[in-house]
């Protein structure tokens, strides 16, 4: 166990690479209760959205979700969610678990519009259910149409008998779900997945393997890959962001540093000598440092030691050799294409 966000968070069960292998091969059960949720209502609810998120919630139909950023006048991060419109004038939307309150304060500083802004945390328990065996499961225990609910796409049902949101989304680079229910039948619900998967592999699985199936199915993670000093350009996030939809905080300044042109961007790399670079670590070109690794592990699946960093543009192109200080020595790594991991069709 350990501490994070505020919350006291399993790090393993019966091993990382144990339930790593496990989400790739059959299924994984994670409690992410600790994930935020901030509920918009009202006339202008859509209008509030538009202009706190970098996406075009526009284009979302009810019961479509969309992952999105909350950015800041200068076009950084405040924190990145998922945006779920339940109808057209409420909308639910899952941040990260150290940023609920921040997150929840930014949103109602910037409310001008005919909406309510209201933050839900502690009234629902999140659970993910991710891998190839995930459907199969879940199938067991809730009349939904699985078939029917595409990626990114979520409806209401029963899980157990408990009212639920049932959302195909995830954050391993596998096939899932994540379902948002009452707290007082969280382990009714958790104990019920587990023993539904017992007969496809499933494993419950911890924050330890939540980074390293991320981290290889390129994920980005707040206070790593993207945080108050980086853009969503520079972060390569460029496909969540919609200056064309209208006004939205951080606009002007993204705008004006895409006409400029970014400095740094962030690549994967893979360490050509034997060694991990962990999270911070110093990386050099030509004997210079010139960024840091945001995030690094052994990859279970992949069976490679990778990781992220920014670098400047003239150290991004695939091939690129750089090298990574680990304690007092520089182990060379070369930037790669990205993702690492894509699901098999």
């Amino acid at each position: 166990m350990t501490s994070f966000g505020g919350f006291d968070m399993p790090v393993e069960y019966c091993g990382i690479i144990d339930e790593h292998i496990a989400v790739r091969t059959a299924a994984g059960l994670f409690d992410v209760s600790h994930m935020g949720e901030i509920e918009i209502r009202g006339r202008e609810a859509l209008t509030l959205v538009q202009y706190i998120t970098s996406n075009d919630v526009g284009r979302l139909a009810v019961g479509q979700a969309q992952y999105s950023a909350l950015l800041r006048p200068d076009g950084t991060f405040v924190d990145d969610l998922v945006v779920h419109k339940i109808s057209d004038i409420h909308y639910l939307l899952c941040v990260n678990a150290a940023n609920r309150e921040k997150d929840f304060e930014w949103i109602r500083s910037h409310n001008r519009f005919d909406a309510t802004v209201e933050n839900t945390s502690d009234t629902y328990t999140q659970l993910a259910l991710q891998g190839p065996r995930a459907a199969a499961i879940l199938r067991q225990l809730t009349p939904l149409d699985l078939t029917a609910l595409r990626t990114y796409r979520f409806a209401f049902d029963k899980v157990c008998g408990v009212h639920s949101l049932i959302a195909r989304t995830g954050y391993t680079g596998e096939d899932g779900f994540e379902l948002y229910f009452d707290p007082a039948e969280s382990e009714k619900i958790w104990d019920a997945l587990l023993e539904a998967g017992k007969a496809h592999g499933l494993l419950p699985a911890g924050l330890g393997a939540r980074k390293t199936l991320r981290l290889e199915a390129c994920y980005a993670l707040y206070g790593h890959e993207i945080d108050e000093t980086t853009t969503v350009w520079e972060a390569k996030l460029d496909w969540i962001c919609k200056p064309d939809k209208g006004d939205f905080v951080g606009r002007e300044a993204l705008r004006a540093q895409k006409q400029k042109g970014i400095e740094r961007i962030l690549v994967g790399f893979e360490m050509r000598d034997r060694g991990i670079a962990r999270d911070g670590y110093p990386v050099l070109q030509g004997g210079a440092e010139c960024g840091h690794v945001t995030s690094g592990s052994y990859a279970p699946w992949l069976k490679k030691n990778i990781g992220f960093a920014y670098v400047p543009l003239r150290a991004s192109a695939p091939g690129t050799r750089l090298y990574v200080r680990i304690r007092a020595s520089e182990l060379a790594a070369e930037v790669v294409p990205t993702p690492f991991y894509k699901r098999p069709k």
